[in-house]
Formats: C-alpha cells, structure tokens, sequence
C-alpha cells in the first residue's frame, strides 16, 4: 500500500508537469506553427536527397544517361543548399518559444519567493536564488534541445516516409515494423528510466548534503564522539546513491538495446529482404534510395531524440517538478535548531585536587618533540614540573613550539621521547575520555557549535544549573554577550559570532570543566585587554592549576611563573626573576636593562 501510494505521488508531478507544457505550447501555437512551417521545408529536403538520388540511378545513370542523372542529382545539391536559411529560421522561432518560457519561470520563481517571504519574514529562501538562476537556464537549454531533437525526428521521419511511399511502397514493410518495434520498447522504458534518473539525482543530492553537513560540523562531531554515528549515516547515503546509480545503469544498458532495435533493425532488415524486394520490381535506385533514407535522415535523428529523451528528458522533468514543487508549495516548515552531541551520560566526576604529599599538577621529563625526521626539534628534552594550583605563563617567538607544548602535555600530541603525568597519572596511552577529567584545554580557535548557549556551555559539565552558568558568566564578563544572544536557551549560529565572542563562550565552557588544570593557547588573543584580564583572572581564582600560552606582557605579569620557550635560551621564573636573567625575555618585553623592570606597560606584546 506504501508503495503504491509513492508510485502515486511520484507520477502525479510528471503529469502535471506535462499539462502544463502542453498548456504552454497552445499558448504559444504561433510560435510552435511557425517552428513547423520551417520544419517541413527541413522535411522536403530530406525527401528530396533519397528521392533524386533513387531517379538519378534509375532514370539516370543505370539507364546509360548521363544527363537527367546529374539533373537530379543538382535538386539534391539545391534542396542540401536550404539547410542553411533553414536552420536559421528554425532557430529564430525557437527564440520565440523558449524565451517565453523562461520568463515564465522566473515570473514563478519570484512570486513564490515573495510569498514565502510575506508568509514568513524571519526566513530567507536562499533555494530562490538557484531558481532563478540555475534551475531556470537548466529548463530553458533542456527544452531548446527537446524541441530541436523532436522536431528534426517528426519532420525527418515524415520525410522519409513519404520519400518510401513514392519510391515503392513495398518499401515499408522491412523499414517501418522493426522502426516501431524499437520505438515502443523505447517508450515503455521511458518512465522507468525517468524514475531511476530522478532517483539518482536525489540520492546524489542527499549524500552531497550529508557530506556538507559532516564537514562544517567535523569539529562538532569529533568533540562528541560521533564519528562512528556519522560515518554509519553517510555510509547508508553512499549505498543509496550506489544502487541509484546501478539501477540508472542498467536502465541506460536497456536504452541502448532498444537504441540499436530502432536505429539498426531497419537497416539489417532491409538489407536481408533486398533480394526479394528486387525480385518484386523494387529497382536498385529506390533500393538505394531507401538506405539514404535510413542512414542519412532517418535513424541519426532517431539516435538523437532516444538519446536526448532518456537524459536530457528525464532530466528536465525532475528539474521541472522541483519547480514546481518549490513555488507552488507554501513556507518552508520551521526548523528547530538542535545539539549535535549525543546525550549527555551525566556529570564527570570531579578530581580531588593535589595537596600536601600529592604528586604535582604537571610533570612532563625530557620531552622531544620534531615535526619530520630531518626537521630540528620544536621541543628539545623539556622539564618541567607545575604544582597543584600554580598560574604558570609560556610565552616565545611564533613557532617556537609554544601551542605544541599545550598539546603535548594536554595528551594530543604525542612526544618522540620522554613523558608526561597529570596529578600523578601518565599521559601516554590514554585515550581523550581518559584525559578529559584531567585537563581542559581551549586552543586560540575556539570550538562553538550549533546548538542553545546552554548547550555549548554545558559541553564539559552537562549537570551544570542555569544559576552556575549565569554565574561564570557574569564572572567572566560574558554576561552582557548571552544577554545580547537573547539569553541561555537562544541558539547560537557560530557563523555570527566574532572571534571574541567565540573565545568568551568557550572560556566560560572551559571555567565549568571539573578538570583541575586548565590549559589556556591564546584563548584570549581576541578579547581587549580588559576583557582579557577579568577572564585570566578568574581562571587563575579557580580551583585548580592554569597554564596560559601568553601574548601580551600583563599575562606573564599576572602568572605565579613564566617559560620561555626560544630553543636554546629557554628559561623558567618569575617575572622578575626573567628579567633579571633572561635577555630573551628581556627582548620580548621590550625592556633591555635588567635594572628596568617596571618600563614596558601591560599592552606590550610578547613573542610575535
């Protein structure tokens, strides 16, 4: 029953589609009467060929007479001689047609879109702009080519037959059976192959979204854990599009046998039966005739209206029932915007913070790190030890490895040599939900996804109340920018937001983690200074320990320690202590007397 009622809906817009060019072309009889009045100028030069070329032999040269053979053979060069102006007139009506139907289309395509407009304001019909544009040129070229093909078949076809009927007309019978056979299989795999076409569009259309939707959302998906959820979908489209495109296959394997039964059973029957039809007063001139017929008029015409029918056509109609379908249907169902993330399993417990007796908060021992076997290493043997809530800063040149260390000892990149503990637990060989009550690290392109507010700050801390979340919030000075997004349950187009913005949710994201070390790369680079100094200094009042990737001096003055990383030169210390002993951190600061601590400001930026 299912089945049948899809069939149903299927068919119904191929046949309204069809009333509606027909109703289309008797609006534009002059046009289309004009079209043929050319055509069968088309029609009397193809019976004029076979014809003249048939009297030529007969009356002509088999008679031993030279002169009415090149007669008739003159006509024929003449009529070839009208191809020209005919082809010209042919094309001027088909302007007279066509044009008229893309005006038609668009006339459509932007009333339904102000309609849906007027019907919903909020929504933008970006699909308009294709009508207008695409689909509309796709229209109008498939017609101009239909109209062209099936007009060159119907008046070549006309003028063979007629050429046949006065050759003889016993000619008929091995040319007009196996030629209607042909046609009628054709005809009865017509539709089929319209199905198996729009199929194949459609499923090639579907994975092609699947595949659109997969990649913006790539980070989305591999921060929830859906690679196998999204990777089972897009597989599911991949197999539909694969069996749409066997089936669109073998419908075209039938195409081409019903091809080859209509444009090459006449010419094999006819040849089989030209001794009997000698033997009945068939002349060799009208034998030859028939064959001119055939091979110069007939079957190429034949070949090109199956061949345009079955791809062109079947195209055109699925273009056109979108069409239809798009204008004529009324607004667009409101979406409602949802979380890619699964469902959240509940709350990560939180880890007792390191005290007395505990291991430090960070340890990582005689860490290397290249990237290529012939490169020099990003990281060189590193030590380094963080205690449990220590408010350390790293600051160094672009490119000194400073995001690499935050990946290392965050467990995303694996160090060549050496190994890193986080409270005591090693690092090495741990998978991101292993490591993901350990530690939160926010890099300097912050991750926010389409969802609610809420949900993007509820990423780490899925129990988290509305009362915390207004909290960090207002802690954080993002107060004013939820409020501005119409509040905690408005949904968040990351699109629309700027790079700040972006940096201000995921810090807020990041502050509810029950994680104890909190790994800041830059994640402030695109707030003001101000902002940026609320925000460092809540994560430093936070429970727990802070790493900041700094790039203005007043974070480094902010942190209990400072690492700079500058290959050789690297140092660990105080601020002051740098100062004092670091000339690469001297150079960065802009101060170059260590007995100048207090002369760069807290703008000054440090590494490039």
């Amino acid at each position: 029953m299912t089945a049948t009622v899809a069939a149903v809906r299927t068919a119904r817009p191929g046949r309204r589609t069809f009333r509606r060019g027909l109703r289309f072309l008797v609006g534009h009889r002059r046009a289309v009467l004009a079209l043929a009045a050319w055509s069968l100028v088309e029609s009397v030069q193809t019976f004029l060929t076979g014809y003249c070329l048939a009297r030529a032999l007969d009356d002509g040269f088999l008679a031993d007479r030279t002169a009415p053979g090149l007669g008739w053979l003159a006509v024929a060069a003449a009529a070839a001689l009208t191809v020209g102006p005919v082809q010209r007139g042919v094309f001027a009506q088909l302007a007279a047609l066509v044009e008229p139907l893309r005006d038609v289309l668009v006339r459509r395509a932007v009333s339904g879109a102000l309609e849906r407009a007027v019907a919903d304001p909020g929504r933008v019909d970006l699909t308009a702009v294709s009508r207008l544009t695409q689909q509309t040129e796709l229209v109008r070229d498939g017609f101009a080519g239909l109209v062209l093909t099936a007009r060159s078949f119907v008046f070549h076809l006309a003028g063979a037959l007629a050429g046949l009927l006065a050759l003889a007309p016993v000619l008929l019978l091995p040319v007009l059976p196996p030629l209607l056979v042909g046609l009628a299989l054709f005809t009865a795999a017509l539709r089929p192959t319209a199905r198996a076409q729009r199929a194949f569009l459609d499923a090639g259309e579907a994975l092609a979204d699947r595949a659109g939707a997969a990649a913006a959302g790539l980070r989305d998906v591999t921060a929830c854990g859906a690679a196998p959820v999204v990777g089972e979908r897009a597989g599911a489209e991949i197999d539909t599009a694969e069996r749409a495109s066997r089936t669109l296959a073998r419908w075209a394997a039938v195409r081409a046998l019903t091809l080859g039964a209509a444009g090459q059973l006449p010419v094999v029957t006819l040849l089989i039966m030209a001794p009997w039809l000698l033997r009945h007063g068939v002349t060799a001139g009208a034998l030859a005739g028939a064959f001119t017929f055939l091979v110069q008029s007939l079957l190429p015409a034949l070949h090109t209206l199956m061949t345009a029918l079955a791809t062109a056509g079947a195209r055109l109609l699925v273009v056109l029932e979108r069409f239809d379908r798009a204008t004529e249907a009324g607004p667009p169902p409101t979406k409602v915007a949802s979380s890619p993330l699964p469902p959240a399993a509940g709350p990560r417990p939180l880890l007792p913070l390191a005290g007395h007796g505990r291991p430090p908060a960070v340890r990582a021992a005689g860490v290397s790190l290249r990237y290529g076997a012939a490169a020099p290493p990003v990281l060189d043997g590193l030590d380094l030890v963080v205690e449990e809530g220590e408010h350390l800063a790293v600051v160094g040149p672009s490119g000194v490895g400073k995001s690499t260390l935050t990946g290392v000892l965050s467990g995303l990149r694996t160090p060549d040599r050496g190994a890193v503990w986080l409270d005591g637990v090693p690092v090495a060989g741990r998978g991101a939900g292993e490591l993901a009550p350990l530690r939160v690290l926010i890099p300097q392109e912050a991750y926010v996804f389409t969802g609610t507010v809420a949900e993007n700050l509820r990423l780490l801390d899925p129990a988290a109340s509305a009362d915390r979340l207004a909290r960090v919030a207002d802690l954080l000075g993002a107060g004013p920018l939820l409020d501005a997004l119409g509040g905690p349950d408005a949904v968040c187009d990351p699109a629309a937001l700027s790079q700040g913005q972006r940096q201000l949710l995921a810090l807020c994201r990041a502050y509810l983690s029950p994680a104890p070390l909190a790994l800041l790369d830059e994640a402030t680079c695109h707030l003001d200074p101000a902002a940026e100094a609320l925000a460092e200094t809540a994560f430093a009042a936070r429970p727990g320990t802070l790493i900041v990737v700094a790039h203005r001096l007043s974070s480094a003055r902010r942190a209990d320690r400072v690492l700079v990383l500058d290959g050789a030169r690297s140092a660990l210390g105080t601020h002051d202590e740098l100062l004092r002993d670091s000339a690469a951190y001297r150079e960065m600061t802009g101060c170059w007397a260590a007995d100048e601590p207090n002369a760069p400001h807290d703008n000054t930026t440090v590494g490039t």
